[in-house]
């Protein structure tokens, strides 16, 4: 199939990638996703009901759990998914769900949609004759519930809660033909316990809180239906209490909607009036907004797509799956597209009953490993950094945003600890951007500094912030964007390095500068893995690269003084480190480190993300030797989870290594879902395994060290091949590759084509 370059080609392209189901599932692990604007739901048909999780970006608790907001079973009767024919469909280009059952002479049509525009989920049910329907709005916290043990892994507790952790329950109850739902966060919450053991409480009026009066829930209406009063159950291990709608007489259709909202109010019925105005806007504007809904979606995959193997459909081709699973994460990944707070990088929108993962985790659907409210960012750079490459540049406001609100959070820790400027933002990061509780540790020496987490895996661990400060460059290499309220953020990260490393520099001795004038990045951390590092390549990588980005903008967005500053800071920034092993040269992680305490490759940073070595750089052949015959690297090396070696293979233009690796990532999981990985080193659906198989994926088609493109510089001849992809300078890149040779090339705009190199750049 030879691809169109036209907006009508994605309807048949996508079809082939649609999810379809002819049994229902067996449990809620067998769920498939669906979404959009914020909200996220795990759909499934089991025991003759529909039922659906319920999920929206921010709904937290007071213990920093990221809850659902209920499940909702449908049934219709006569049923039409007793022992007839079935198929659930995943409708990829339109981003809805569609479940066609008949039984016994009786037929339905679902449709299952997520409003892009409006926090709100809809249900359209059509049947060849009248059915009477049921919608039971199902609760697993209708009473106060006790986490304890491995199930506080799900909140800011983790392993060290100080004394008994409650859940309380959430408020419902029946509110006219509705059901109203919500869970208010208590008065006390782990913000002020965090600001406590942390020593912030003189500058705590001064923090943001994101917890505090924070209302999560919602509304479930059903047209022309009544209370039909409560009911009690057990699924997967969870006792739940169930509020049920029925329809006042059998109909041919039927019409559901839930509306959601999160939000932080003085008041109750403040919360309740915006969430009611929300869910009757929403429903006036039905029609009309399933449109636009599908306009978005449609718009959506027409800026970006990889179509691998596109004139097969084989499930069982390799090719065919890395293609067809990549597009679903994408999906995964545009259902938080305007969420206030960034697609969380262990399980997103997309958790469900744990039990089905681990058989001993007999937890509520609100458990996920690695915590709710914790952005660990080391995780959460892999979720976004795919989304320049596919032009989602909306999207990556809700990760830019989520730092820059805790810019001020960040920089009162800084002067609070160490009495100088600079914005510290530790790794194991909560939303209210102090470091978790836990990690940061309750059983701290009297005399141990504030600032620091006691801990082995994240102490002196601050240079992750540096990739976001990148990515919101790179927004404006990109697409020439607004990024003036992000330049405050990236200087005071910036000016914390410079700062915070004299003053200990002063600690240390009378010196403040090594040789050369350079700065002592002493003690780091190179990621986690090579702790108590000097000069770790991490920091030292990611400072020369954000601060010349910085230096590169036009006057208008760096003022002159502020440019003099930074000009300095460049010049004291110590060059990268190297080894030599067996004769071979290689880039180091640190100058020196002092133990190994995790499994990543930080030495091949300055290859992904930071691009000081790769194809058409210098010193292509020391990365090579790094990736091929560094011990660690190799002793480290795999395609779970968080895991990089995809990236770095695609970087440096080893084409089978980046095939073999990035197929490992991106084939299909385990689980009836494809895309649904892990859980790895966090959760399930892994989505920090999708991010870096979408990342690895993108840098085998297209490379460009920001002036030059680098046509599939690690793409196998026998795969074929339809991709649009972005680049710098306002590019897109629209390639139709078979049997080894490109069929049909389009860069826009047109006069990049000068900058383009081929495939005979590449290792292969």
């Amino acid at each position: 199939m030879a691809i169109c370059w036209n907006a009508h080609s994605q309807e048949g392209i996508f079809d082939r990638y649609n999810v379809v189901w002819d049994a229902p599932s067996k449990h809620s692990g067998e769920s498939m996703p669906l979404g959009g604007g914020d909200i996220g739901l795990n759909v499934w048909v089991e025991d003759g009901a529909l039922l659906f999780y319920m999920s929206r970006s921010g709904a937290f608790d007071e213990n920093n759990t990221l809850l659902k907001l209920g499940r909702v079973r449908v049934e219709l009767f006569p049923n039409p998914f007793d022992n007839g024919n079935f198929k659930q469909e995943l409708k990829l280009a339109d981003g809805y769900v569609n479940i066609e059952a008949e039984s016994q002479g009786v037929k339905v049509n679902l449709d299952l949609w997520v409003d892009v525009f409006s926090p709100t989920i809809h249900i359209d049910i059509s049947a060849n004759r009248p059915l009477k329907a049921t919608a039971t709005y199902e609760s697993w916290r209708f009473r106060d519930l006790f986490p304890e043990k491995r199930e506080n892994n799900a909140n800011s507790w983790k392993w060290a809660p100080q004394g008994i952790i409650r859940t309380a329950k959430d408020s419902i109850n029946f509110e006219n033909n509705s059901v109203l739902f919500y869970h208010e966060n208590a008065d006390s919450t782990i913000f002020d316990v965090a600001v406590r053991q942390q020593g912030l409480d003189q500058v705590k009026n001064q923090l943001y809180n994101p917890l505090q009066k924070l209302t999560s829930g919602g509304a479930m209406v059903g047209k022309n239906m009544r209370p039909a009063g409560v009911v009690y159950g057990r699924y997967m291990d969870t006792d739940f209490k169930g509020w049920k709608l029925e329809s006042v007489a059998p109909a041919r259709k039927h019409h559901l909607q839930v509306g959601l909202h999160v939000g932080q109010h003085d008041h109750i019925a403040d919360w309740k009036e915006a969430l009611l105005t929300s869910v009757s806007k929403a429903s006036a504007a039905r029609s009309l907004a399933k449109a636009r809904t599908m306009r978005w979606w449609n718009a959506y995959w027409q800026r970006s797509y990889i179509i691998i193997n596109p004139d097969k459909n084989d499930d069982n081709d390799l090719g065919f799956q890395v293609g067809r699973n990549y597009q679903l994460f994408r999906y995964m990944l545009g259902c938080n597209a305007y969420g206030k707070y960034p697609t969380k990088f262990n399980g997103g929108l997309f958790t469900y009953d744990p039990l089905s993962i681990d058989s001993s985790y007999r937890f509520t659907p609100d458990f996920r490993n690695w915590g709710g409210g914790t952005h660990t960012a080391q995780n959460q750079r892999l979720v976004y950094w795919p989304m320049l490459r596919s032009g989602d540049f909306d999207m990556l406001k809700s990760q830019f945003h989520f730092y820059t609100r805790l810019l001020r959070n960040a920089e009162l820790r800084t002067e609070t600890y160490w009495g100088h400027q600079g914005a510290s933002f530790t790794e194991q990061l909560e939303n209210f951007g102090l470091p978790n509780p836990a990690e940061y540790s309750w059983k701290r020496p009297a005399d141990f500094d504030k600032g620091v987490e006691y801990n082995a895996w994240l102490e002196y661990q601050w240079d992750t912030v540096l990739e976001f400060c990148m990515m919101m460059l790179e927004t404006h290499s990109y697409v020439d964007a607004d990024i003036r309220e992000y330049i405050p953020f990236i200087e005071s990260c910036l000016r914390f390095f410079d700062e915070h490393y004299q003053y200990r520099a002063r600690q240390r001795g009378a010196k403040v500068f090594a040789e050369y004038g350079h700065l002592v990045f002493y003690p780091g951390s190179s990621a986690e893995t090579y702790k108590m590092a000097y000069n770790a390549s991490t920091t030292v990588a990611g400072l020369r690269v954000v601060v010349q980005r910085l230096l590169e903008l036009p006057d208008q967005l760096l003022e002159p003084e502020k440019r003099a500053y930074f000009q300095e800071l460049y010049k004291r920034i110590p060059p990268l480190s190297f080894r030599t092993i067996d004769g071979r040269t290689m880039l180091s992680p640190a100058k020196l480190w002092e133990r190994i305490n995790n499994t990543e490759s930080p030495q091949l940073y300055p290859v992904y993300p930071w691009g000081i070595y790769g194809l058409g750089r210098p010193g292509l052949d020391t990365a090579i030797n790094t990736f091929k015959y560094d011990p660690d690297v190799l002793k480290f090396r795999s395609h779970i989870g968080w895991k990089q070696d995809n990236i770095f293979a695609a970087r440096l233009g080893l084409t089978e290594e980046a095939r073999e690796y990035t197929t490992l990532k991106l084939k299909d999981s385990d689980r009836r879902f494809p895309a649904f990985w892990g859980p790895g080193f966090d959760w399930v659906p892994d989505h920090n395994w999708g991010g870096s198989g979408m990342i690895g994926l993108q840098e085998m088609l297209l490379q460009s060290d920001g002036v030059n493109l680098f046509l599939l510089p690690a793409w196998p001849d026998d795969w074929d091949v339809d991709f649009k992809l972005h680049a710098p300078h306002h590019t897109t890149v629209e390639i139709s590759f078979r049997k080894g040779k490109i069929q049909k090339q389009r860069i826009t705009p047109a006069d990049r084509e000068r900058n383009i190199f081929g495939t005979d750049t590449a290792a292969k």
